[in-house]
């Protein structure tokens, strides 16, 4: 079972599963000509698509278009259920920065024939994550930068103000929907600036100002 890390007391989390969030900025909806949606859409990818810097990260040989897609992601502490919104940000034991890696060929596939998105965002090595910090380190959640860079470009820049769906909401949603658990990670969306990775690319993703990662495509 693949683990997350809460710094910098190096508490280990094993991560039981990975709850990732879509179309929760707008720019990335409009450059993905999506529809926006009227609750938080949501999918999984399993603990084995955990990569901690500096990798490697090995892509899919069934996919020739891998995009990046940089997110703040949330590391839950206690167990959820129903949880209100008032007291969602409770459960949450420490806040990280990841990349959610997207076949986005065979996603562009399954969306046509209205089919699941699992190979196209669950494969190995898709959820390339940073150790995590308490929100004792932060500012205000809901003013957070984040921003990916691949070989010294800079490919995306965002900021948590421009999210539809705040933390709270997020995590009150998906608890409805399922129980949250000690060590679930919540990838939170993406900013606009998605494209793809190639093997031998260097990636570097930051949150701000506190926390940088990076990694190595194979």
């Amino acid at each position: 079972m693949k683990t997350a890390i809460l710094a910098p007391v190096d508490k280990e989390f094993i991560v039981p599963k990975i709850i990732c969030v879509g179309r929760n900025y707008v720019k990335h909806i409009q450059e993905m000509k999506a529809e926006a949606t009227t609750r938080p859409l949501i999918f999984l990818k399993p603990s084995v698509a955990i990569v901690h810097p500096p990798g490697p990260i090995q892509l899919p040989n069934y996919s020739q278009d891998i995009h990046h897609e940089v997110e703040v992601v949330l590391l839950i502490g206690d167990t959820a259920k129903n949880i209100a919104e008032r007291d969602a940000l409770s459960v949450l034991a420490g806040v990280g920065v990841g990349i959610d890696l997207t076949a986005r060929d065979v996603q562009a596939q399954a969306k046509k024939g209205g089919s699941p998105w699992t190979a196209a965002k669950a494969f190995d090595d898709s959820a390339p994550i940073s150790h995590f910090l308490s929100t004792l380190h932060f500012g205000r959640l809901d003013r957070m930068e984040l921003w990916l860079e691949v070989n010294g470009e800079i490919r995306q820049r965002g900021n948590t103000k421009d999210m539809i769906y705040g933390f709270p909401e997020i995590i009150s949603y998906i608890s409805t929907v399922m129980t949250l658990e000690e060590g679930d990670l919540i990838f939170t969306g993406t900013p606009d600036g998605v494209a793809p990775v190639h093997s031998g690319d260097l990636i570097r993703i930051g949150l701000d100002n506190q926390i940088e990662a990076e990694f190595i495509v194979e």
